[in-house]
């Protein structure tokens, strides 16, 4: 039995995840949303969004998907392809007592995961920005969102956002 593929995904409410390879906005609310969602988890990302983080964050592995097999950062996971990424992060998540395999980007890797994920934890930042990255809505088809949580911007956020959390529709695996 697999563990379930999450997406974890910040979108602006023009579609945009990122510009220059850099976080966009400052949201104190959703980083901790994030930090309760991948705590304790094998978290998979491509090579660009490790490297905008800087660091392996605590309290999580992190598994990063790239091609230069000379790219081996201290205290971090590699693997050539999300296919292998994830099968290690399965294997991880095991080994872990993880309830989930959250993917946390970038664009690209969003793009291969996504009809393979079970959920997905959005954040809808509630702005316009310029960006390079985007990531597209979920297929209504494959997905039903549950209540939309919104939040207005709090002492450290930039913006207001909302919470829509999407849920496979049964017999939609393999399928965006």
């Amino acid at each position: 039995m697999s563990v379930p593929i999450v997406l974890i995904v910040a979108v602006a409410d023009n579609g945009v995840i990122g510009r220059d390879n850099t976080l966009i906005w400052r949201l104190r609310s959703d980083l901790q949303r994030f930090k309760a969602l991948t705590l304790g988890k094998p978290m998979v990302m491509g090579r660009k969004t490790f490297q905008s983080i800087g660091k392996p964050l605590p309290g999580r592995e992190t598994i990063v998907v790239t091609r230069d097999a000379s790219f081996r950062p201290e205290g971090v996971f590699t693997a050539p392809s999300l296919e292998e990424a994830l099968a290690l992060a399965q294997s991880r998540a095991a080994a872990l007592g993880a309830d989930a395999v959250p993917v946390v980007g970038g664009g690209e890797i969003y793009r291969q995961a996504m009809p393979l994920a079970e959920r997905i934890y959005l954040t809808r930042v509630h702005c316009q920005p310029d960006g390079d990255t985007y990531f597209p809505d979920p297929d209504p088809a494959a997905f039903v969102a549950d209540l939309p949580e919104a939040h207005p911007a709090g002492e450290h956020d930039q913006f207001a956002f909302t919470f829509v959390d999407y849920t496979r529709r049964p017999a939609t695996k393999g399928h965006g």
